[in-house]
């Protein structure tokens, strides 16, 4: 009787803390300022529940990540035009570049957290070996440069976190007018082998 009561307080516990990380990413300047003691008393749980949800601070900023990131995840699986499977793959690469786009201008402190996070390389997170895969995909079934491993990352770089908050954050650039310029990248890069 006590586990699904266990489950339904772990479950619970998950969505507050979620919640209190998007909460805490969404205000703080620095995103790397943010510790495991902060959300859990953002989220009123204990560090251990944390840890033993998350592993790490990284575990939870993939978690985080891909909760948040999931509803676009969806529609590229599933969903309906421009992002769906039924659209054709020359106007889904621009969609999905738009979405990862809007996504990293919506949750700024939360992607750059992300792709600072870890001792590793950006390029070896699931998270972007999945959106690459993708794009890499979509380019070999249209007329795109040659070269649609090397182009996807290019067209992924375009979207990093960290260009998003020089540009946004920094710079002051609108997010309609960013988004104008990727959708103007974009169709050079794909205009190139017609």
């Amino acid at each position: 009787m006590s586990e699904p009561r266990t489950r339904k307080d772990a479950v619970r516990n998950r969505e507050a803390v979620l919640a209190a990380a998007d909460a805490l990413f969404a205000r703080r300047e620095d995103p790397g300022d943010i510790t495991m003691a902060d959300v859990a008393a953002a989220a009123g749980v204990g560090k251990g529940t944390l840890f033993r949800a998350f592993g790490d601070r990284a575990g939870l900023l993939r978690a985080l990540y891909e909760a948040r990131l999931e509803p676009i995840g969806a529609a590229v699986e599933a969903g309906p035009p421009p992002l769906g499977p039924g659209t054709p793959a020359a106007e889904r690469v621009p969609a999905v570049l738009d979405a990862l786009l809007c996504f990293k201008l919506d949750h700024r402190g939360l992607a750059l957290a992300l792709e600072e996070s870890g001792s590793g390389s950006p390029y070896r997170t699931e998270h972007y070996a999945r959106w690459h895969a993708l794009l890499r995909d979509l380019l070999e079934q249209i007329p795109a440069p040659a070269d649609s491993d090397f182009t996807a990352h290019v067209l992924l770089a375009a979207v990093r976190a960290d260009l998003v908050e020089h540009l946004a954050g920094e710079r002051g650039t609108a997010g309609d007018a960013l988004r104008a310029r990727l959708a103007e990248l974009v169709g050079t890069v794909l205009a190139l082998n017609r």
